[in-house]
């Protein structure tokens, strides 16, 4: 009755059926953030869309490996092989240990998953703990003519492998066109390497470098590419089912990933490729240039000059599922509004369902029912899944007022259906649940406008005393021009 799963796969570019590799058991991996500052709006959509995914297959009756890594060393600026690591950067400013920032910002990411009510991972290894095997990996590439030493770094030759595979085959980019298109490159900045096409799969430290280890080639540290090859093959074999991220991770990251795997082993890592696009807002692209992106806790609270109000989790996290994750989201607060009207009119069907009694034959739920599965197996389609459920809110609303009927086979139906797509699957659950994080939030900011109101009437002692008994409590404050803000230490 459910129907096969379909997925639409990067690699070929076309809707497949979803057969894993070995029955009943399913292995995802879902790159990560780096943690090196408070999640924003574009955090959310990656953890959202594959909890989706994986909460769906649990009901298949599969076993699923989720892995879902942390990037704490590697990351540099502009995603190159030049620049300042991300993590050590934000350390020299903050005045912390980079592992300090990895900890205070890895927290912050679980906070936020914690109130989006996103299933836990089922491991979640970080870069920094897998240093031996990614040595490993590259000393393999070494072995087997993909990668080459230079003045203590290791870089992946993109023209060897080209010449024996297809580096290009994710992305569909023209790897002749590619390797002469660099080739017209200079390799001002990138010294070491033989072509400027070719990326950093180990990195000499300087003596200014705070996060390096030991290697054979001298202290240093890994590229960013190879942490996650080295990690998704040592929790998931050499090959495993679904590789996910955002399409931004596309080019490079993923299509370099499949080269050093495939180097290693001749093997492509993943069977399937997801990838969900982008947040944008007002139209626009989140950029720090534009200054128009929001932290997820901005949402809460509210404290942003984007922001018209505060917006619960369940309210974000519904307006979200509303757009496919293959297409483009845009956020306006008018948007987010109606889809905390919408969210609420699911959570008023969700209760008024049990007061709902059997009076005879009339509304069929098996065809509704059904309707919502064939939307799920249809890659993921939450907003068609979405449109069904509003179907069946209007009938539990016809029904609780005695204009419609339905039997008691149906009703059952209805009832465990309706809870299995918005609670089990979507993740979608009434605010009581989080009453006590809304609490909290409550709390923080009626304190912040006691402290405000200490300010104003130039009552410093009690303002101080505010923030440091916050401070103490693991609740920083930060004061801008725009307004106070808080973060969860």
């Amino acid at each position: 009755m459910e129907g096969k799963l379909a997925i639409y796969n990067t690699l070929s570019r076309t809707v497949e059926t979803f057969i894993p590799l070995t029955s009943n058991h399913v292995g995802i991996y879902l790159c990560g953030p780096t943690v090196y500052g408070e999640p924003h709006l574009g955090h959310v959509r990656g953890p959202l869309t594959f909890d989706i995914l994986h909460r769906y297959l649990l009901h298949l009756g599969y076993k699923v490996r989720f892995v879902r890594n942390i990037t704490d060393v590697g990351h540099l600026t502009n995603d190159s092989d030049d620049g300042d690591d991300k993590i050590q950067k934000k350390a020299l400013l903050e005045k912390l240990e980079p592992m300090e920032i990895a900890q205070k910002y890895t927290y912050s990411y679980h906070q936020m998953l914690h109130a989006l009510d996103i299933l836990p991972a089922s491991i979640e290894p970080r870069a920094s703990g897998h240093i031996i095997e990614q040595i490993e990996m590259i000393e393999k590439l070494i072995s087997k003519g993909y990668a080459y030493v230079s003045q203590g770094s290791v870089y992946f030759d993109v023209a060897k492998y080209s010449s024996d595979y297809n580096y290009g085959e994710l992305s569909g980019r023209n790897t002749d066109e590619l390797i002469a298109g660099s080739s017209r490159r200079t390799l001002e900045g990138q010294e070491g390497k033989r072509n400027p096409e070719d990326f950093a799969l180990w990195k000499q430290a300087d003596k200014t470098h705070i996060m390096k280890w030991k290697s054979p080639w001298g202290d240093g540290f890994p590229g960013w590419h190879i942490e996650c090859s080295a990690m998704s093959a040592k929790y998931l074999g050499e090959q495993f089912d679904i590789h996910g991220g955002g399409l931004d991770l596309l080019f490079p990251h993923h299509e370099s990933e499949i080269a050093q795997s495939k180097g290693c082993t001749g093997k492509i890592p993943a069977k399937y490729w997801m990838h969900h696009n982008m947040i944008t807002i007002n139209g626009q692209k989140m950029a720090k240039s534009l200054n128009n992106g929001i932290m997820v806790q901005d949402f809460f609270t509210g404290n942003h000059p984007l922001l018209e109000k505060a917006y619960s989790p369940m309210n974000l996290k519904f307006f979200i599922l509303q757009a496919h994750y293959r297409g483009t989201l845009d956020f306006s607060n008018e948007a987010l509004q109606a889809a905390g009207k919408g969210f609420e009119r699911l959570m008023n069907a969700l209760q008024v369902l049990d007061e709902i009694k059997a009076t005879g034959n009339g509304w069929n739920a098996s065809i509704w029912q059904q309707n919502c599965y064939d939307a799920l197996n249809d890659d993921l389609n939450t907003p068609i899944l979405i449109a069904h459920l509003f179907e069946a809110v209007k009938a539990i609303n016809s029904l609780k007022a005695g204009l419609e009927s339905i039997d008691t086979q149906n009703l059952d139906i209805l009832r465990k259906g309706f809870k299995l797509f918005v609670v089990d699957i979507l993740g979608l659950n009434s605010e009581d649940k989080n009453t006590g994080a809304n609490l909290e939030q409550e709390l923080i900011m009626a304190l912040l406008d006691l402290r405000s109101q200490a300010k104003t009437d130039k009552n410093y002692a009690l303002s101080d005393s505010i923030r440091e008994r916050l401070n103490n409590l693991g609740i920083e404050i930060k004061d801008s021009k725009e307004g106070t803000t808080f973060t969860l230490k």
